[in-house]
């Protein structure tokens, strides 16, 4: 770090910052392909509602009250070089004063299963798919239990720990601020994140709604050329229409649709066999 003839930092420019940042980006990743930078467009970091959910809930503890503020910059100007969510843990690189970026680890616990199995019991007939759940549209009263303080979703400080490379001593340093700001970026791009850093099943909340909708469906079709389900029914069941232009629930989506697709039409099949059974049962010739 460069300091002043009074010993104080040589104030940098945003521009300058961003250009310093830039040029570490590109530089790493060279070595590194697969490296996930936070860019932030526009004036607001986090625009849709898990992502602006998770920025709210870390400003709103005292703990954090005073230091998270610290990394809005830093993530806004693009010194997040690379964020990585897996479960209950971020890995991230960010750009700081120094050349080498530092070297950041956040772990997060789980959800505990009391809180899990109330949640689940509240949402039973009230999700109507996995891509409204992954779109912010739902009842404000499951709004109001997802984001409830220390017994809904959202992490309390005390389930968040993280460590930092930088020489920083203070409990929360910028570096590990802008990180959790970049997790909120990242949500935008991918809510189905938000439940792989807990360690919570998504489809524990929309199972109930998915299960009456397939046996609906299977009921309704009355031959054995529609055994097997279409887009449309499966657009039906699981709201894929919702994520179209959503390139991050259309992702999430394609995987859980095949394999719920597999299963319903699997079920269906068994359904229409055991039919023909019965009525040769009944005229054997």
């Amino acid at each position: 770090m460069d300091y002043d003839n009074y010993g104080f930092p040589r104030y940098v420019s945003v521009s300058k910052k961003r250009a310093k940042a830039k040029k570490s980006a590109e530089k790493l990743k060279k070595k590194n392909p697969n490296m996930k930078p936070v860019v932030i467009e526009g004036g607001k970091i986090a625009k849709t509602w898990w992502g602006i959910g998770w920025i709210q809930n870390l400003e709103r503890y005292a703990d954090y009250d005073n230091r998270i503020g610290r990394g809005r910059s830093y993530v806004r100007h693009g010194a997040v070089l690379d964020l990585q969510i897996e479960a209950g843990k971020i890995n991230a690189l960010v750009q700081g004063s120094r050349a080498k970026p530092y070297s950041i680890t956040i772990s997060i616990k789980p959800v505990s299963r009391e809180v899990w199995k109330n949640i689940t019991a509240v949402c039973e007939g009230k999700l109507a798919s996995l891509a409204e759940l992954l779109k912010g549209e739902f009842p404000e009263s499951l709004a109001e239990l997802f984001t409830v303080k220390d017994r809904g979703l959202f992490p309390s400080p005390k389930q968040i720990a993280f460590d930092c490379s930088c020489p920083d001593w203070a409990d929360m340093c910028k570096h590990v601020a802008a990180v959790l700001y970049g997790v909120g970026a990242r949500l935008d791009e991918d809510p189905t994140l938000f439940f792989l850093l807990r360690k919570a099943n998504m489809d524990d909340l929309i199972s109930q709604a998915v299960a009456k909708k397939s046996e609906s469906l299977l009921q309704k079709a009355p031959v054995a050329s529609r055994r097997i389900m279409s887009d449309s029914d499966i657009s039906a069941v699981f709201g894929i229409e919702m994520a179209e232009g959503d390139e991050g629930a259309q992702e999430a989506l394609k995987k859980k649709t095949k394999r719920l697709r597999r299963t319903v039409n699997e079920k269906k099949s068994k359904g229409m066999e055991k039919k023909r059974n019965q009525k040769k049962a009944k005229n054997p010739f």
